[in-house]
């Protein structure tokens, strides 16, 4: 038995595999936003009735985390739910639990969930694009996590939208400190925000796509930017790595159209006569996070 968890920015997920990968628990509690203590408890929590639901133990747990624990300090570095930043987060899961606790970028676990038996099965190198309220991304070789010397492989979302038009510069301001990131582009609010640009209050990215395909032309307008700019960055992505898949998740992955527009607009910029990399959607959609925190035991 293996146990996984999923910590989110909205949402914890603890999810139970026996050895054939069949699903014996699942289950999800809000993230307590900004208290780290409780977030520690109510991962404890899942994991001890995750263990009294199935009546056996695992030897460790495997967590999927934003961010990354930096190689220099042992501490959370880079996360979005910033109560996290600065913490041995663990070491206090390891502590509380009883047990080694081997986390992972949440990117990084998706996209190993998506290599090992997802869209992207039987591929020897992928991508894995989250596109939702952030931008991550990770990388997996020949079923293995690449997480490189800073622990920051696959994080495109915090490089420059490439080849930016007169009006995509500087951009907007990200909270890395930089402005003009992919992440301020392609992620949901990105979207939302390219759509209202100005407003107090912003409709939701799902809304905005309801209004393209009901025939609005300023909505439609603003998914055929998004679709250039995700072309443009996934290019980046092709040019660097030359992956056989790119998988995406996120809440901007249910988009069906991305799937045919963007292959169909990368090749303008893709440094190859032609682009044989499969964009493919997850096939787990938004469990692929805690099933790729089962494999990391």
């Amino acid at each position: 038995m293996r146990i996984g968890v999923d910590l989110g920015g909205t949402k914890i997920e603890a999810a139970v595999l026996d050895g054939g990968d069949r699903e014996l628990f699942r289950e999800r509690v809000p993230t307590p936003a900004g208290d780290y203590e409780a977030t520690l408890s109510a991962i404890v929590g899942l994991v001890r009735r995750a263990e009294e639901r199935t009546g056996a133990r695992a030897a460790g747990i495997g967590v999927a985390m934003p961010g990354a624990l930096s190689p220099a300090t042992g501490l959370v570095k880079n996360a979005n739910s910033t109560c996290l930043i600065g913490k041995p987060l663990d070491r206090d899961l390891a502590r509380a639990l009883g047990r080694p606790v081997r986390l992972a970028n949440d990117a990084d676990c998706f996209a190993l969930s998506e290599a090992a038996d997802g869209a992207a099965a039987g591929a020897s190198c992928v991508f894995g694009a989250i596109l939702g309220t952030g931008v991550g991304g990770g990388v997996v070789v020949s079923g293995r996590i690449l997480s490189g010397p800073n622990a920051i492989t696959g994080e495109w979302g915090h490089n420059p939208l490439p080849w930016p038009a007169d009006d995509e510069r500087p951009g907007p301001s990200c909270y890395c400190g930089k402005r003009g990131c992919i992440e301020t582009f392609l992620s949901g609010p990105g979207l939302a925000r390219d759509y209202e640009p100005g407003a107090k209050t912003r409709v939701a990215s799902e809304e905005v796509a309801r209004r393209a395909a009901a025939g609005e032309p300023r909505a439609a307008a603003a998914l055929e930017r998004y679709e250039d700019r995700l072309a443009r960055a996934l290019a980046t992505v092709i040019n660097v790595l030359d992956p056989e898949v790119i998988v995406l998740g996120g809440g901007l992955s249910n988009l069906a159209r991305l799937y045919q527009s963007v292959p169909r607009l990368w090749g303008r910029y893709v440094f190859s006569d032609d682009v044989r990399t499969k964009l493919a959607r997850a096939r787990h959609g938004d469990s692929s996070g805690v099933r790729g925190a089962v494999r990391l035991f």
